[in-house]
């Protein structure tokens, strides 16, 4: 059972753990993530790197925090948008309405920076919460990690380097992603 605390009344893990991904959001947003430090963190929340570390994890871990908060704001939209429906036009809905959100979100286009030049760039692939998000955008009763890596680097693709002309690129979606999904939605998995 988790008390609040007699000072902040608040449970300090959680009230900790909120200022320091918020700090790190905003050090992030504003130097990249490759200049992104623990000890600069630290400073900026007034307290030991150590204090960081035991709070939050070290530097890949709260990367994938601020990754994960950032991407819970996209998908309850992107929930919203595809809630009934189903096919192709649950992935074209889920990819066009993300693509605008992640946009639109500040620190996202600074990621999109952080995620070229990032030299361990697989975090993506290897994010268990990444991969949940993309297999709930597929929204099929079928689990298939590889359809799921597959649109995750599509999305990847398109938020990184998208087209020039915004009808061009939902005519791509909506012509080849969606209908490369048909099947796996469906249940047949090829091999």
């Amino acid at each position: 059972m988790t008390r609040g605390d007699w000072l902040i009344g608040h449970d300090r893990t959680k009230v900790a753990t909120e200022r320091i991904y918020t700090a790190a959001a905003e050090l992030i947003a504003r130097h990249g993530y490759d200049a992104f430090t623990i000890e600069a963190l630290a400073t900026k929340v007034h307290c030991s790197p150590a204090t960081i570390y035991r709070y939050a994890g070290g530097k890949a871990a709260i990367r994938d925090a601020v990754t994960l908060r950032l991407s819970s704001r996209v998908v309850n939209t992107v929930r919203k948008a595809i809630d009934g429906l189903t096919g192709p036009e649950r992935i074209i809905t889920a990819v066009v309405i993300a693509l605008e959100r992640m946009r639109s979100e500040p620190l996202s286009h600074l990621m999109t920076d952080t995620i070229r030049a990032v030299r361990d760039e697989h975090w993506v692939n290897k994010s268990p919460a990444v991969m949940t998000l993309a297999q709930e955008m597929i929204g099929s009763d079928t689990t298939d990690p590889v359809a799921a890596q597959w649109l995750i680097h599509v999305v990847l693709a398109l938020w990184c380097w998208p087209s020039t002309d915004p009808d061009i690129e939902n005519e791509m979606i909506r012509r080849f992603l969606g209908p490369s999904f048909a099947s796996l939605v469906h249940g047949e998995t090829s091999q």
